[in-house]
């Protein structure tokens, strides 16, 4: 029992000299900011706060900009002709190709209403498959769900079925995120070489880390699955 309380002793002592280490550094940051603050004139300090409310109005009218073009909000548009109009007009854009009659359209519906609303930077919508033969033969979308991923105007990317997503109706939204973030089509803050499959043990299928390069240059080929 002693050599027990011992052990804990030490493990405390190591722990409490990591806290104290830690809390050193930030201070020592913090002192060096206010250093640096102290040493500006009043000119320098006027012109300091005002870039920052410079970069704060540039941030605020570029979220109204993206507002008033329909970013925000996860939107069915009812025509081909409007899937021209809307990708024109925004750099990233996710659209949703979809069926009535699939069930996985709704588990992709349900992420992406969700997605819409965090990553305003990007507009998210869905086109009944059904109704727009044309785009679906140009895009090759034989697969339904399928998500088209336009950069610029330009389809770079898709997403068809579930696949990439962990081979799971299950998939978090974190998932479908960090596969949005490897196409570089939302702003993403997580780790793109380590994707949150967070079914992956309670599954036990087998995920491996995927390469960012690797993922945006896949062939589209996929089988049929409609279930």
């Amino acid at each position: 029992k002693m050599a027990a309380d011992t052990s804990v002793e030490i493990l405390q002592k190591v722990l409490e000299n990591e806290i104290l280490q830690t809390t050193k550094v930030v201070e020592e940051h913090l002192d060096a900011e206010i250093q640096k603050l102290d040493q500006m004139d009043e000119d320098e300090l006027e012109c300091l706060k005002q870039r920052r409310l410079e970069a704060l109005k540039k941030a605020q009218q570029q979220k109204q900009e993206w507002l008033s073009k329909g970013h925000g909000e996860y939107r069915e548009i009812p025509s081909e002709r409007d899937f021209f109009q809307e990708v024109k007009e925004s750099k990233n854009v996710v659209c949703h190709f979809y069926r009535d009659t699939t069930f996985r359209c709704q588990i992709m519906d349900k992420h992406l209403t969700v997605l819409a609303k965090k990553h305003i930077e990007t507009k998210f919508l869905k086109l009944n498959a059904e109704k727009s033969p044309f785009l679906c033969e140009r895009l090759r979308i034989k697969v339904i769900p399928t998500l088209a991923l336009v950069k610029d105007g330009k389809t770079q990317d898709y997403i068809v079925g579930f696949t990439d997503l962990g081979n799971t109706d299950d998939f978090t939204t974190e998932t479908l995120e960090w596969r949005l973030g490897c196409a570089d089509v939302i702003n993403y803050s997580g780790n793109l070489m380590d994707p949150p499959f967070q079914s992956q043990k309670k599954f036990g299928t087998s995920f491996t880390k995927l390469d960012k390069k690797t993922i945006r240059e896949k062939k589209y080929d996929s089988d049929s699955d409609d279930d």
